[in-house]
């Protein structure tokens, strides 16, 4: 079991096709395939260990990225991860940088951890569109009522899904400069970026850390497989090593579980665009008090 182990994960880690495998542990390529397909439906069928419950910015939050977001279970986008498939499939797959890649829409957590992954959409999808189907599904991604995610601006601004304001200050880069927001909008914009980073983080240390998701040669249906499988190993490796190379120790805090009736579809809505617009004006009287005092 161990070898059987140390063997897929050297192949997610490293991406060496079997003959390197084969004169590596001396196994024959039948045994090593057959070996790795038993390990990563071993990991599949741990999806409920691994998967983190999502957990809600709590009121006394003091959390200087998150304080800001009451109840947010965390953030939520789309990535390409490149992708084997037929000729007549290519099409469908290829997204506007001309990769053949699929559409995988990942939530993660505050610290880190992946709470919700659905690999298999084609390259050529809208992430709005992948979302849709995520909450439509029976066993797809739950936010109960009261409760969001933060997304970017490609996503639609409705009730559990907390965008940005559009034609603002938004990105990083733009307050690295020494320039200050000047309107509830942009101070929104800048406490959002910063928060919604860390799913971009996620996706860059999981394709850092499994170099098959750079260069696949798998079926479809196996490497989606595979994208589940280095997500649950990311939790367990976020979980069990508190030193860990490919990443900087995020900041934890006790959150609280949601609860609730989950929404049900994935829409703008004027009430959700007041209801931001009041986050917006009460975070930059805040931050503005707080810069007088």
């Amino acid at each position: 079991m161990e070898e059987m182990t140390a063997l897929f994960v050297h192949i997610l880690a490293h991406h060496v096709k079997n003959r390197v495998i084969i004169n590596r542990f001396m196994r024959s390529g039948e045994t090593i395939s057959r070996h790795f397909n038993e390990v990563l439906k071993g990991v599949i069928r741990l999806q409920s260990h691994l998967l983190k419950q999502p957990e809600a910015v709590t009121e006394n939050s003091i959390d200087a990225m998150w304080k800001w977001f009451k109840n947010c279970l965390g953030a939520l986008d789309g990535t390409y991860i490149r992708i084997n498939v037929l000729e007549a499939d290519k099409p469908r797959y290829r997204t506007r940088k001309n990769d053949i890649a699929t559409n995988v829409l990942e939530v993660c957590s505050q610290d880190m951890q992946f709470t919700f992954v659905l690999p298999g959409w084609e390259g050529s999808a809208a992430n709005s569109r992948v979302l849709r189907d995520a909450v439509s599904r029976r066993h797809g991604l739950k936010v109960p009522r009261g409760f969001y995610y933060l997304v970017d601006a490609g996503y639609s601004n409705g009730e559990g899904f907390l965008a940005p304001y559009r034609g603002q200050r938004y990105h990083l880069n733009d307050w690295r400069t020494g320039h200050q927001p000047t309107t509830p909008q942009e101070f929104f914009n800048m406490k959002h970026s910063s928060a919604r980073n860390v799913i971009e983080r996620c996706f860059g240390l999981l394709k850092r850390r499994w170099a098959i998701l750079r260069s696949p040669f798998y079926p479809v249906q196996t490497h989606n497989r595979i994208i589940v499988a280095c997500v649950l190993l990311h939790n367990h490796i976020m979980r069990e090593m508190p030193t860990d190379p490919f990443r900087e120790l995020p900041f934890t805090e006790n959150y609280s579980q949601p609860a609730g009736d989950p929404i049900e579809y994935v829409d703008a809505s004027d009430q959700w665009q007041t209801w931001r617009d009041a986050m917006a004006n009460e975070m930059f009287n805040e931050w503005h008090a707080s810069r007088n005092a």
